[in-house]
């Protein structure tokens, strides 16, 4: 199993690292919007940054790249079809990211929608998906439309069920809540709800998820399911035709929740 430990960055951002299996000491930084936090994790625990991997150009996941790049003389891996703020080795879908030195290596997955250039890393049986994927959630769409979060979520939705999900939030507790506001019939919601209100008061952690789980909890990973279509017709007043356009109905429906 992939050895990985958090960072936690700002109000809620969780950078990622990933240490090299036949040395922990060395180590892959994942999204490090604060290079502050991340340098306060590698001089506690004594490692090495080896490595930089971003998946998309948001400030909080780009923002102590280029200090940490240059303080560390870490490589640097990006979205080939994003702007980033230092020369990195470009990924594309289709990519595998060979980090020789750690021993490790990523197939790279184009997932439009929350940017354009959205990239996720797949290997060693996890998921690093930025801001695409959430526990019981997906991201925005700032730049990309329904259907492609919805073919970019259904993409990660294929990957075998035991796949760890490392997305870079602290949003599982707000998701849930929404879920249950869509679905308030389904005690299974309720319950992980519950579990996940009793982590959250303790200020513990309630990622990485699994795939597995999500497609039980995730509203938008269960856009197929008769109850949740269901939902999404009371609710814009309109029969809907296509899982997708379920998504597009429960995507808006959820940037107007509180």
């Amino acid at each position: 199993m992939l050895d990985v430990s958090p960072v936690r960055a700002f109000s809620d951002n969780y950078i990622w690292l990933i240490h090299a299996p036949q040395d922990r000491r060395r180590v892959a930084a994942v999204d490090p919007g604060d290079a502050r936090a991340v340098d306060a994790a590698l001089e506690s625990q004594g490692l090495t940054l080896s490595t930089i991997l971003v998946t998309h150009h948001h400030p909080d996941h780009v923002g102590g790249v280029a200090e940490l790049a240059a303080r560390h003389g870490s490589s640097v891996y990006g979205p080939a079809r994003e702007r980033m703020p230092c020369v990195v080795d470009p990924l594309d879908d289709g990519d595998v990211v060979r980090l020789r030195d750690l021993g490790l290596e990523f197939d790279v997955l184009a997932v439009p929608g929350h940017t354009l250039g959205h990239v996720a890393l797949h290997g060693h049986g996890a998921l690093f998906c930025g801001d695409t994927l959430f526990s019981a959630g997906c991201g925005r769409l700032f730049e990309g439309s329904p259907l492609q979060m919805f073919d970019s979520l259904q993409r990660l939705a294929a990957l075998p069920r035991e796949t760890g999900v490392y997305c870079a939030h602290e949003y599982t507790l707000s998701n849930l809540r929404f879920a249950c506001a869509v679905e308030p019939d389904e005690p299974q919601l309720a319950a992980e709800l519950e579990r996940v209100r009793r982590i959250r008061d303790a200020d513990g952690m309630t990622v990485p998820s699994t795939i597995g789980r999500e497609l039980e909890i995730n509203p938008f990973l269960r856009c197929a399911s008769a109850s949740l279509r269901a939902a999404a017709e009371r609710h814009c007043g309109r029969a809907l035709g296509s899982p997708a356009e379920v998504f597009a109905t429960v995507r808006a429906w959820k940037d107007t929740f509180s």
